[in-house]
């Protein structure tokens, strides 16, 4: 396949194929585009008119090690020619394959114990259920900016109201909501690092004039905020959060769905900031497209629900589990951690250019390939551009490029390439996102 826009997007076929969804398809699902896929391989698909588009999008991040990774789809047949599923009747070897590798691969020097599940929304809401019966506490604390789902307990600790939470009252009770450390737009006025963390101090703050802390059972935070904005914090501030829990007796839960398996330039995001967590979900690129999730953490913490007191009948299937395996193998083979270092480099190196020529883009920021640039009407006023962000990924889209937004204002595009990108492939695809800002910008 070569990138390139043969037909009107969306094309007859994918048009024809619209009808039909708009008459059977619940309007509650969300996509990017129009456009129907028919194949994929590495960084690039191909839609059912035969267009090919350059994938900034990667699966929302399930598809670090790339669209159907030869090592993964090998697997998947084998596994496919002995048993799809026993309903854990029958214990599943790949299951305890896959759980040995992870509690080998995730940080922590400390005894692990793993618990598949489907998607990182459900490994959320059992890394909840299990700090709840380890402390016999039911508070739970999560950021703003946060992402975390959209089951009933995910979506109470998710942060952004519009669309995931204002028509779903009531939500989970005993859920509370601190500062996240989002730099660019400090509540606080306040600049990093002379600010001395006015973010930590206000969760102390919180628990003198609000919470017991001894009633709270967790904290939860993503290292990286992926729908909120691909917020940064500071080293000190993750650090600080998980200073807290040790403090008071709380368990602290990263949340790497996103994170996780080589978007940053680590294995996992925590790895750079010298973290430890208690509990750790793992989803999204775990299973290179395969529905495959897993709450990761300490012995101790993961068993403390008793027998059947947390399950799924799908979870840990064979299919994902081999799945992740492969990932796993292909991350570490083909060095899929540095490539995501040097992916990140050019990105960010590119879109500083960028930000030069146009006034649009108010900040730049990210790990590793994790990276994305914020749109402003104003740099000084740093007021949220999230009509010209939408006109960017759909000028984008139009020249063969799928990128996403996100952010609580919606005025942040996201790039979240599949780690096999080649150079040549990663250039085109900023040079397109370069010529859709510079077309808004004179559109403006």
């Amino acid at each position: 396949m070569k990138p390139g826009i043969i037909t009107e997007l969306p094309g007859p076929k994918s048009k024809e194929l619209l009808k039909i969804k708009e008459q059977y398809v619940v309007r509650g699902y969300g996509n990017a585009c129009s456009m129907f896929a028919d194949r994929a391989e590495g960084a690039l698909v191909q839609d059912l008119d035969g267009n090919v588009f350059i994938d900034f999008a990667g699966g929302i991040g399930i598809l670090n090690a790339g669209h159907c990774p030869p090592e993964v789809v090998q697997a998947l047949k084998m596994q496919i020619d002995q048993y799809l599923h026993t309903g854990h009747i029958f214990l599943m070897e790949p299951l305890v394959r896959l759980a040995a590798r992870l509690a080998e691969i995730t940080p922590g020097d400390f005894a692990k114990k793993v618990m598949m599940v489907n998607s990182g929304a459900e490994a959320v809401e059992n890394a909840v259920k299990i700090a709840r019966k380890y402390t016999g506490r039911t508070g739970i604390i999560a950021l703003e900016c946060a992402f975390h789902g959209r089951t009933y307990m995910a979506m109470t600790l998710t942060s952004k109201v519009r669309p995931y939470k204002a028509s779903f009252n009531p939500l989970c009770p005993d859920v509370y909501r601190t500062y996240s450390a989002y730099c660019y737009r400090c509540p606080f006025k306040s600049t990093y690092p002379e600010c001395g963390m006015h973010c930590l101090e206000s969760l102390e703050r919180l628990f003198v004039s609000e919470l017991a802390p001894e009633n709270i059972a967790a904290i939860i935070a993503e290292p990286v905020q992926g729908e909120g904005g691909f917020v940064v914090p500071p080293r000190e501030f993750l650090l600080g959060l998980k200073e807290i829990c040790q403090k008071h007796g709380m368990v602290f839960i990263a949340d790497e769905v996103q994170t996780g398996f080589a978007r940053t330039g680590k294995m996992f995001a925590c790895e750079h900031f010298g973290l430890e967590p208690d509990l750790m979900t793992i989803a999204k690129s775990l299973g290179a497209g395969l529905p495959i999730s897993a709450v990761v953490g300490k012995a101790e913490i993961m068993d403390a629900p008793e027998k059947s007191e947390i399950g799924t009948t799908f979870g840990g299937s064979p299919l994902g589990c081999v799945a992740g395996l492969a990932v796993i193998e292909k991350i570490q083979q083909d060095q899929l951690v540095d490539k995501a270092q040097q992916i990140g480099a050019v990105m960010l190196h590119r879109l500083q250019e960028m930000q030069e020529r146009f006034a649009l883009i108010g900040d730049v920021r990210g790990l590793g390939a994790m990276v994305a640039i914020e749109l402003v009407k104003d740099r000084q006023t740093r007021e949220p551009a999230p009509d010209e962000t939408n006109q960017v990924i759909s000028n984008c889209y139009q020249k063969g490029l799928t990128v996403l937004k996100a952010g609580i204002y919606d005025n942040v595009i996201r790039i979240l390439v599949p780690l096999v990108i080649s150079e040549e492939e990663l250039k085109l695809g900023l040079d397109i996102l370069e010529a859709a800002l510079e077309t808004v910008t004179k559109c403006a």
